[in-house]
């Protein structure tokens, strides 16, 4: 038998087959023929993997690839970081897939697009026929559905739960970033957002950003997180490992048009103003997103200053207000029935330069905080379940051959193998093009766009299919 490629001597990890050793992987037609301890036979392309793991390609369950953060930069990122599919988590959708048709580098990604006043909706208080008509339009354009940036640039409390249930009525893909006019990107507009869901499906991002100790001690936020998941299993959800969190520098008549930006500043002792940021560029506590070759990186001080003032502005930045505690704790965290509390580890990252799976994941591996197998469902497994991508995150024969090879003592992606094909590997990006996962209503249009659309039916995602069980 002579096959497309065959990885040798790697050491397997798959979740989903409870299989964990030192097997051969060999790969025909895109798909995964046989896992087994020795295969022999030829291969047009083989692959040795010895020292090294042997992963289902990683499945990043919020990431940023549009042209307002960082897209051109994302694919080239999340490639190196061992991501082999994505969910851009704001869009706008057009922009995603432009970038996409690019820059791409052979990863499967797909978009939902941001629900926010002036730009995609109206105003503060949109009504459920606006919002309808902007989810069906989104559809059509290749987007699974919506996010609503309530942290940053919230609605009425009524348009935030008339949105969700206009999403669910029409089988739509839902997130939240929490917050709206009453209640901020805190761990009460997390407790509000569950309630606005009112048993919808919802996939609340980031858990651990409302848990950063703003309103209360950060361990407790994190346990009341943890406790209004446990009994809404309508809320799906992730959580990333990195300090860092990501937002909007633009300033808007003297202030930051973002109110995460504005908290950000109070939090470093710093005035919600275009003052207070400058100032916090020149001191470092907050750090421009800044385009140096092919990838974003951080910059601050006077250089940072600079950047920002020569954009307009229009700029992302980070900050590192991620508490250790609550980050650990919402990853590793089980419930009774011992299913994990949240579904999985993402980075909020691609053209935001914080994509650490690998290398935050491991180490929590290291630590004993997750096995190997247990890492593995957390950013693999189930974010691929997550967005209906019922043949990815498992390394079993039938299934996509996306492949992430680890060199496990570095903590980072040796290779990245998408659809049977190499897109990186050992410090090249060989990747070119790439997928959007879409669903039926928007196949046609990512095809008119010079794409190749990965359809989905979202009936089949864990994301609904929870909120059915509630």
């Amino acid at each position: 038998m002579q096959y497309d490629l065959l990885i040798k001597n790697g050491y397997v990890v798959d979740y989903a087959s409870a299989r964990e050793g030192y097997f051969d992987v060999a790969v025909q037609n895109g798909m995964i023929a046989a896992v087994e301890s020795s295969i022999g036979g030829s291969a047009v392309q083989e692959l040795d993997a010895s020292g090294k793991l042997v992963l289902p390609g990683l499945v990043d369950s919020h990431v940023h690839a549009s042209a307002w953060l960082g897209g051109s930069y994302a694919h080239t990122m999340l490639v190196k970081a061992g991501v082999t599919s994505a969910l851009d988590m704001s869009g706008p959708g057009t922009s995603v897939l432009e970038l996409a048709r690019e820059y791409g580098t052979g990863l499967n990604l797909a978009t939902i697009e941001y629900v926010r006043p002036g730009h995609t909706v109206s105003s503060d208080d949109p009504s459920s026929a606006e919002l309808q008509q902007l989810i069906t339009k989104v559809q059509r354009q290749g987007s699974l559905g919506i996010k609503l940036l309530g942290g940053h640039y919230p609605l009425t409390v009524a348009a935030t739960a008339r949105a969700i249930r206009a999403a669910a009525e029409l089988g739509a893909y839902t997130a939240f970033h929490a917050g709206t006019a009453a209640h901020g990107s805190n761990i009460e507009g997390m407790l509000e957002a569950v309630e606005l869901a009112d048993g919808n499906p919802l996939h609340l991002a980031h858990i651990n950003a409302y848990c950063r100790g703003t309103v209360l001690p950060e361990a407790e936020e994190t346990e009341l997180a943890l406790k209004a998941l446990a009994a809404n299993p309508n809320i799906s959800c992730e959580s990333y490992l990195s300090p860092l969190n990501g937002t909007s520098a633009e300033i808007i008549d003297g202030l930051p048009g973002s109110m995460v930006t504005r908290r950000c500043l109070k939090t470093g002792g710093f005035t919600e103003d275009e003052a207070g940021m400058e100032a916090a560029l020149l001191s470092g506590w907050a750090q421009v997103n800044y385009p140096q070759g092919q990838e974003m990186t951080l910059l601050t001080g006077e250089a940072a200053r600079d950047y920002w003032r020569g954009q307009q502005t229009l700029v992302s930045v980070s900050f590192a207000v991620n508490p250790v505690g609550p980050r650990v704790r919402l990853a590793t965290a089980k419930k009774a029935d011992g299913s994990f509390a949240v579904d999985a580890v993402s980075t909020d990252g691609g053209g935001i330069p914080r994509n650490v799976l690998l290398p935050a994941g491991l180490a929590l591996v290291d630590l004993g905080g997750l096995s190997l197998q247990e890492l593995v469902a957390k950013i693999s497994y189930q974010p691929a379940r997550l967005l209906g991508l019922a043949n990815k995150g498992s390394l079993t024969a039938g299934r996509d051959a996306d492949i992430t090879i680890v060199d496990r003592m570095q903590r980072s992606a040796f290779a990245t193998i998408i659809g049977g094909q190499v897109c990186y590997m050992d410090g090249k990006v060989l990747g070119r093009g790439g997928r959007i996962i879409t669903t039926a209503a928007g196949a046609d249009y990512v095809r008119s766009q010079g794409l190749e659309p990965l359809v989905v039916d979202l009936a089949d995602s864990s994301l609904l299919q929870k909120a059915q069980k509630r």
